[in-house]
């Protein structure tokens, strides 16, 4: 198996670390296998879509979805650290409403497995972090919607990244999950 599970608080989420071939060279790792990856979850699953985006330290991005049409996702830092955030709005979960944070960064390379409906944001906290992932459908702007990141009754622990924290005019407009529920 080339990958280590660790289950999260979220039912579904998943961590998974790859295995890292290193020496003093440098290192190698297959960053995605299907069949090891579909192992990893126990079902099958296709990707559609592939996204980079770069950052600065102090940018947060989120907390988004797509409803319908929700999108899973396989996230990972090829370059910096950032405190990566999945939210489960998925009505009738038995986690709906938890919310799991886990450090994303160049040094183990771990990656984290969203299912549809999660709400997904991320925080940057090197002084910059290129962000990838894989999604299992296509970018949909009439279905998008965003959670605020700072949203009281989420109660989201950020960690300080020693900057003014930075989100787009969007995020900053994004609902209050109670808006979800009711």
């Amino acid at each position: 198996m080339a990958y280590r599970v660790t289950p999260t608080d979220i039912e579904g989420a998943l961590i998974l670390e790859p295995q890292v071939f290193g020496d003093a060279r440098g290192f190698f790792l297959e960053s995605f296998n299907q069949a090891d990856f579909e192992h990893a979850l126990g079902m099958s699953v296709q990707f559609v879509q592939d996204n980079h985006s770069r950052s600065a330290k102090g940018v947060l991005r989120g907390l988004h979805y797509q409803q319908p049409q929700p999108q899973g996702k396989l996230v990972r830092v090829v370059r910096g650290c950032v405190w990566d955030v999945a939210v489960d709005i998925r009505p009738g979960s038995a986690s709906f409403g938890r919310w799991v944070g886990v450090e994303l960064n160049d040094t183990d390379l771990k990656m984290f497995w969203l299912p549809p409906g999660l709400a997904h944001g991320f925080l940057v906290l090197s002084d910059s972090a290129d962000f990838t992932y894989k999604t299992t459908s296509y970018y949909a702007p009439a279905h998008e919607g965003c959670i605020r990141w700072d949203d009281p009754d989420l109660a989201i622990n950020w960690p300080d990244p020693g900057v003014e924290i930075r989100v787009s005019e969007k995020d900053a407009r994004g609902q209050l999950f109670a808006s979800l529920v009711g």
